[in-house]
């Protein structure tokens, strides 16, 4: 081991200069203009697989192939399952960025770029420790196997195909996941659970073309009014979720968890100040700790609909919508989730419109007892990586693939968080620290061992 982390200060320079390359490839999954480059940024994973003493492939399907690697020493090793993602999500609104998203700079010590931290950054830090062991040994001290998709961010199907088509070649006794934040800055974590998630997008038609608002104003129903009655429907006063059955299974916090979220000592002060808000807001009667993993939530992401132009248009538009998700906590049933959020919109309808409700097929949340022995194997290599314990975390986010290895691979994943949080992903100049990602590579050459 102490070779391979050898090797790595000898090509830290050249690794971060190919994390660059990597950043530069504009990989956005949902939206079909950067399709090319998505598929560049597979190439761009296969080829590097490859280079660092992987077998490398694409596994094609309906949508962005999903790159697999193998490297297997002795069958009689362990072997470990990776998982990452090479897409990104969408960089708007680009007017906020400070830099431009897909042009990696060093701005105050900090990397900016669109995916540097969710999650090329840490993906690459997983291939970049194998390498690392192979060109000071020879050879890896565990068996290996990749599994990097090209549609985390948009809720595409290869990867799912790819996880039930081969899941012999993917067999492995543990799954090793990077895409989740550490506790502090120079804190990692270990993730014990994931909440779920099911996405909406509602729409509301009025009229069948803009109107002018001075002959109709007052005399058809405006469809942007009617979407925001609607909106307001979703929640009561104090931030609890007013739809029927939507807390239909949800599991309750029992003692023991409750004193495990409350010993991240999460400081809310800091908290607030990362997020650029002035106070909590939620569901009463628990932590902001519980709220952001233990409860589930709906949240508006998006509200679109009329003029929304410099100046004035003075219109009733034609149709207006919005586009919701709700995150899920374990016991929760997507499926009638979602049932239950389309059923209320249509109830609660104003006359003179009509709604069109749009699911997805969401997924459900994961939790796993976090004392096991991969999970002390884990916390080993992030504490010889770190210098610091790491901490037991429950994300409030969702890898949605996780069920898919539950239940064709009987995989619970390790997931290991390696970079500070408050990084800004999903959002305009998303950061990552150059020593997060030295780390993460230092955490994998341990974690191997």
């Amino acid at each position: 081991m102490k070779r391979a982390l050898k090797h790595l200060e000898k090509h830290k320079e050249g690794y971060l200069k190919e994390l660059f390359e990597f950043l530069s490839i504009p990989s956005v999954s949902a939206q079909s203009s950067y399709r090319d480059d998505a598929r560049r940024a597979a190439a761009w994973m296969r080829a590097r697989l490859e280079r660092a003493g992987f077998e490398a492939e694409l596994f094609e399907g309906d949508g962005l192939p999903t790159v697999l690697g193998r490297r297997i020493e002795d069958p009689k090793l362990p072997t470990l399952l990776l998982y990452g993602h090479y897409d990104v999500q969408p960089p708007e609104p680009l007017e906020e960025w400070e830099t431009k998203p897909f042009e990696p700079t060093l701005v105050n010590g900090e990397i900016r770029a669109r995916g540097c931290a969710d999650d090329k950054g840490p993906t690459l830090a997983m291939v970049l420790g194998a390498e690392c062991w192979i060109e000071a040994a020879g050879k890896l001290p565990v068996n290996l196997k990749v599994i990097i998709e090209g549609e985390e961010e948009s809720g595409g199907k290869v990867v799912y195909q790819c996880v039930h088509d081969r899941k012999a070649d993917l067999a492995a006794d543990a799954l090793v996941i990077a895409d989740v934040p550490g506790a502090a800055e120079g804190v990692p974590s270990i993730c014990y659970g994931l909440r779920g998630l099911v996405g909406l997008e509602l729409i509301v038609r009025g009229p069948g073309r803009d109107l002018h608002s001075g002959f109709y104003g007052g005399t058809v129903a405006n469809p942007a009014t009617a979407l925001a009655r609607l909106v307001a429907t979703l929640h009561d006063a104090d931030g609890r979720v007013a739809v029927p059955g939507f807390y239909d299974g949800v599991r309750k916090i029992d003692a023991k968890e409750r004193a495990r979220l409350k010993a991240r000592a999460l400081d809310e002060a800091e908290f607030l100040a990362g997020a650029g808000a002035t106070e909590t807001f939620g569901e009463k009667g628990f932590t902001t700790a519980e709220r952001m993993g233990a409860r589930p939530t709906c949240e508006v992401n998006g509200i679109y609909g009329g003029y929304m132009g410099e100046g004035t248009k003075t219109i009733i538009p034609a149709r207006a919508g919005c586009k919701i998700t709700c995150r899920l906590v374990p016991d929760q049933d997507p499926t009638k989730v979602g049932e239950a959020v389309e059923r209320h919109l249509k109830e609660h309808a104003p006359p003179g419109v009509a709604v069109e409700v749009r699911r997805s097929a969401g997924a459900p949340a994961f939790y796993m007892d976090p004392d096991t022995d991969w999970a002390r194997k884990a916390a080993a290599a992030l504490q010889a990586a770190f210098g610091h314990a790491p901490a037991l975390t429950r994300g409030g986010g969702s890898i949605p693939v996780v069920a898919a290895f539950k239940r064709e691979l009987g995989l619970d994943p390790l997931l290991i968080g390696t970079y500070a949080p408050g990084e800004r992903m999903h959002s305009p100049n998303e950061r990552y620290y150059p020593d997060d990602f030295f780390r993460a590579i230092r955490t994998a050459i341990a974690l191997y061992a």
